[in-house]
């Protein structure tokens, strides 16, 4: 079996590789957001425990 054999998954390469693509992009979304949603309850007031 070689590289090209596994990146092509029996034909269905295009599938299994593209849905992992999309899982890392939502999960790197979901990431970003959960961070700046964060920062911004640090800023506001009376949040001092979040600091």
């Amino acid at each position: 079996m070689s590289a090209g054999d596994f990146l092509a998954m029996g034909g269905y390469g295009f599938y299994v590789w593209g849905s992992y693509i999309v899982a890392v992009v939502a999960i790197a979304i979901e990431v970003v957001a959960v961070r700046a949603h964060l920062n911004a309850a640090r800023r506001m007031p009376g949040n001092e425990e979040l600091r």
